[in-house]
């Protein structure tokens, strides 16, 4: 199988080369390579100059074509025709050598998949499953146990933790992320999966694009359209497609527009799972909302980063309070009428 790798990039010049390193060192090296800039200055497009990676194209977008979901868009418009396989990485990745040559066996061993995700290495310990039964605060799978976060404690008292599998959205979203999937090797079937270390067949680009209105950043937008294109085929996850996800901290928005973002595209993705949720469901999602701003909250008190702490919990609160004033609801209605 061919495939083509679009980077969409935003003033990050030296995780983008990190990334590009590590490219150079897959066991199954991509037949097309993308970098979809939409970078203010120059610097990415200086950097690129210095070094030579085989079969590297890369493209300057202006200010219509840029953030990351029209970025994407547009990468996908160059891929090559011969291309088979479109992945997708953000630019703060690393990757290990063996990464392209798993992800893209998948489609050979599942050949109903539609798409593939990589598994990210976490720093969070995962441990074998012994004898001892499983605490309050530990979650289980295949042998594996690692501990919960706080904040999936704290929901769990409540009964608000997701009672689906790792992949899988609950009817009042807020489910369990990939990284509850232990490093098992093994490949799971999902419904979503992580944007930046994604892969799908080109022919799905024919029935649906990433939505434009995920604007800049785009939080939430893979889910969005994961949850599109598992209405369509079979997502997977395949655990020994591994790599590392270095968080850059540069091109993020603010603290506060992250926490807005946060809220109203949380809720977006949630409707185009369950457009019409029942009002249990909908009580759950506004319950761990507001518990999670608290929770944000509470960092202030708790964090040596108070101020950002407090930003995004203001972001928070007026991402709430907008959907009673404005839903994002006419551009939801689109994208889900386009199906």
């Amino acid at each position: 199988m061919k495939f083509s790798l679009i980077i969409s990039t935003y003033q990050r010049p030296e995780a983008l080369l990190n990334l590009l390193m590590s490219v150079q060192l897959q066991y199954k090296y991509p037949d097309q390579i993308l970098i979809i800039d939409g970078s203010l200055d120059t610097f990415t497009e200086d950097a690129l100059k210095s070094k030579k990676f085989p079969n590297l194209k890369y493209y300057k977008v202006e200010e219509q074509e840029r953030g990351l979901t029209k970025q994407r868009n547009y990468g996908i418009q160059k891929v090559a025709e011969t291309s088979d396989i479109v992945c997708f990485l953000d630019d703060d990745i690393v990757l290990t050598p063996e990464y392209f040559q798993n992800l893209i066996s998948t489609y050979s061993q599942y050949p109903e998949a539609l798409g593939v995700g990589g598994y990210i290495l976490e720093e969070r310990q995962w441990k074998s499953k012994s004898l001892d039964p499983i605490q309050f605060d530990e979650f289980e799978m295949d042998g594996y146990i690692r501990k919960l976060g706080s904040r999936n404690v704290l929901r769990k008292n409540l009964g608000l933790l997701s009672d689906q599998p790792p992949g899988y959205m609950p009817d009042y979203s807020n489910g369990l992320s990939i990284g509850f999937f232990p490093p098992s090797g093994k490949t799971y079937p999902v419904e979503f999966f992580m944007g930046g270390v994604s892969s799908f067949r080109k022919e799905l680009f024919k029935k649906i694009s990433f939505s434009t209105y995920f604007e800049g950043y785009g939080l939430y937008e893979d889910m969005d359209f994961c949850l599109r294109a598992s209405k369509i085929g079979n997502l997977y996850v395949n655990t020994s497609a591994r790599l590392y996800h270095y968080h850059d901290t540069a091109g993020r928005p603010s603290q506060f527009k992250y926490g807005k973002m946060v809220i109203r595209n949380g809720w977006y993705v949630w409707r185009v799972k369950f457009p019409h949720p029942k009002l249990r469901a909908r009580l759950k999602w506004h319950g761990i909302a507001l518990l999670l701003t608290v929770v944000r909250m509470g960092n202030i008190f708790t964090t040596s980063k108070r101020r950002d702490a407090l930003s995004e919990s203001l972001g928070r609160m007026v991402g709430w309070w907008s959907l009673f004033l404005a839903k994002p609801l006419k551009m939801y209605q689109r994208e889900d009428s386009s199906e």
